[in-house]
């Protein structure tokens, strides 16, 4: 159950992430390394200021339950000519998205 909440976040995640008017926008840079069930780690940067990154590792729960948590950002330069970051975990505590722009739970 836990690791289906967390892949329906990062689907929800990757769907929001701003589409660049730049059609012609190039890979940089892609690194891709899988560890098998363990986790996983990938960088991906393109030449319209696109950056990603995210890392995954299987983490056990004392309650005998494992998934999978994941850490990661990305940012990208808005229509306002402003460089947006956004720093995130996805864990046992649901998504947890932050950045500058981002409102605040008060």
């Amino acid at each position: 159950m836990k690791f289906a909440l967390v892949f329906v976040t990062l689907l929800a995640l990757a769907c929001s992430l701003p589409v660049p008017d730049d059609k012609e926008a190039q890979v940089l840079r892609f690194d891709n390394d899988h560890h098998g069930i363990d986790g996983y780690s990938w960088n991906l940067e393109t030449s319209n200021g696109i950056q990603q990154q995210e890392q995954a590792e299987l983490r056990s729960f004392p309650d005998d339950n494992s998934a999978i948590v994941v850490r990661g950002s990305y940012s990208y330069l808005g229509a306002d000519g402003v460089t947006y970051t956004v720093n995130y975990i996805a864990d046992e505590n649901g998504f947890q998205p932050q950045g500058d722009h981002l409102p605040k739970a008060s």
